[in-house]
């Protein structure tokens, strides 16, 4: 069988909120800036854990820790210029704390104009469709920091205009997508997919960054070229999952968090969603899930030194992907 992607099962049914929310809207903000602060809290988490753990994946890429999006991907591209106060269609969407991006003060509805010597508006997607042009020019971004910098130019929401050149910064290869009217969490090999409606978003940041970890830990391990082309039968797929949750410690310690919060995010779901792909015996039900990862833990514990923890030499992974 072959597998597009490999979800933790998670739908709707949302549970009670935790005491500090990873995204809390706020009643002034339209649908629009809730779902440009959702981007925010995703990309800003997500990025924390790729540039944390880029040490140990072995396929990385540059970064310059910015998240755009297209004012024609929406249905309305007037309405979101307006709202951001764009003055093209190429947005900042989020800027990551600390990055060469965020040094540059570029920042979050400031207008990209540039990269290198390219005017981004006169860039064509060919056969993609329009919404796709923003991964296109991710892409060029990516593409011209391979040699370690980039000169971007941007528009600020005031009019000024400025142009830096910014150094990349490396970080492991999987990236992190919003998906528009979704409530799942899923990983397709190179992506982390999260719904806009997925409950996870009202747990706390920690427990947030657990639930990334396991499907970013699916792209890490390789899990859907190797499911795609040896079928998820014979326990493999049950396999993927075992390691996916026991590696979600070890990520969550690089970048700073509590690795126990894996096991407090699979407590937290778990009983709420029982009878769902808990039953399936694909997965192993919550309670085993938590076992398994609290016995990472002492490991952890063991080879951390100055807040890291070597992953690729330490974690052994019980699926074979040589087989």
């Amino acid at each position: 069988m072959v597998l597009g992607h490999l979800s933790l099962g998670l739908g709707a049914c949302a549970p009670a909120a935790s005491a500090e929310p990873v995204f809390a809207p706020s009643p002034a903000q339209n649908p629009l800036e809730i779902f440009q602060s959702k981007e925010d809290v995703l990309f800003l988490t997500g990025y924390r854990l790729a540039a944390a753990n880029a040490a140990y994946c072995d396929a990385v890429r540059p970064s310059v820790g910015i998240l755009i999006h297209d004012a024609k991907a929406y249905s309305q591209p007037d309405a979101v210029r307006t709202a951001f106060g764009l003055t093209g269609d190429i947005g900042i969407q989020s800027v990551a704390p600390g990055s060469s991006a965020a040094m540059a003060d570029i920042a979050r509805n400031d207008t990209l104009l540039t990269i290198d010597d390219l005017d981004v508006s006169q860039i064509e997607v060919g056969e993609r469709k329009d919404w796709e042009r923003a991964s296109v020019i991710a892409d060029l971004i990516e593409q011209s920091a391979k040699d370690g910098t980039v000169t971007l130019g941007w528009r600020k929401p005031d009019g000024r205009v400025f142009d830096a050149q910014l150094a990349a910064e490396t970080i492991c290869a999987s990236r992190f997508e919003l998906l528009s009217g979704k409530d799942g969490a899923s990983a397709d090999g190179e992506r982390v997919l999260i719904g806009e409606d997925f409950p996870g978003l009202s747990y706390s940041e920690s427990e947030f960054a657990a639930l990334l970890a396991h499907e970013m830990a699916h792209n890490l391990l390789g899990h859907i070229p190797y499911l795609t082309e040896n079928g998820n039968g014979g326990g493999r797929l049950r396999t993927t999952e075992r390691d996916a949750d026991r590696l979600m410690p070890w990520l969550l310690v690089n970048a700073g968090y509590d690795p126990a919060a894996a096991a407090d995010f699979m407590r937290r779901w778990g009983p709420r969603h029982g009878g769902w792909i808990f039953r399936n015996r694909s997965h192993d039900g919550w309670d085993e899930r938590v076992e398994l990862i609290e016995a990472e833990l002492p490991a952890i514990a063991a080879v951390t030194r100055d807040g890291r923890a070597d992953w690729r030499t330490h974690f052994r992974p019980l699926l074979d992907n040589n087989k």
